[in-house]
């Protein structure tokens, strides 16, 4: 099985398709903002830097987040490939991750970027309700992905909540931002002959291509 790297702006569906592919091919998905909020728990002086610098909202320097990527890898759930996901984010990191993975003797493997229209990404990110309860995610403005009872988990009966951040003016800004720091690294991996491109705008219509691209590399 081939290592997974996602590309996507806000709302393409990373996490659903993730959890999707974890399901499916028994891999695990090394999100690099998990991988912070974990070592912030630790009592030494790296974690409490981290979780200084997450307190503060700060950016954690690219040291520290490679290291603790390296330190991932190196466990047994990763020999069969793996998801990457929030990380590589510019060609600095991409190249940094190139060196990590010939010091560990593992291959690239392929970068999926999802396309998703920008309207049905803010509807994603300005309807979603999270359960605190047991993470179910919902939206009050798509109606498959509605609750059945309003403000209501089906799962568990947690009472929905909406993130503070989750609004039309920080989506756009994050848009924006996803859109002039990743170019770069979108021609990078093209360039390289292993970016393959999915339309996100239907969940399973978009696990469907990228099953058929899994299964075609493996015939390969």
């Amino acid at each position: 099985m081939e290592s997974i790297i996602f590309i996507a702006p806000p709302a393409a569906g990373k996490g659903t398709q993730s959890k999707l592919l974890c399901d499916t091919y028994h891999i695990p998905h090394i999100s690099t903002g998990d991988l912070l909020r974990e070592a912030s728990k630790t009592e030494n002086e790296r974690g409490k830097l981290i979780k200084e610098k997450m307190e503060q909202g700060a950016f954690v320097s690219d040291d520290i987040i490679l290291e603790l990527i390296e330190e991932r890898l190196k466990e047994k759930d990763c020999d069969n490939g793996y998801i990457l996901d929030g990380f590589p984010r510019n060609i600095e990191q991409a190249i940094a991750y190139e060196k990590i993975l010939e010091k560990l003797n593992k291959k690239l493997g392929i970068v999926i970027l999802l396309e998703v229209d920008k309207d049905l990404a803010c509807k994603r990110i300005t309807g979603r309700l999270n359960c605190p309860e047991c993470g179910s995610v919902y939206n009050e403005i798509i109606e498959e992905s509605k609750p059945k009872e309003a403000g209501i988990c089906d799962r568990c009966g947690g009472k929905l909540k909406k993130r503070s951040d989750d609004n039309s003016t920080t989506f756009s800004t994050r848009y924006d931002t996803y859109l002039e720091k990743t170019g770069p690294l979108i021609k990078y991996y093209q360039d390289k002959n292993i970016l393959f491109r999915v339309e996100s705008n239907d969940s399973k219509e978009t696990f469907e291509q990228i099953k058929n691209i899994l299964q075609g590399r493996n015939e390969l």
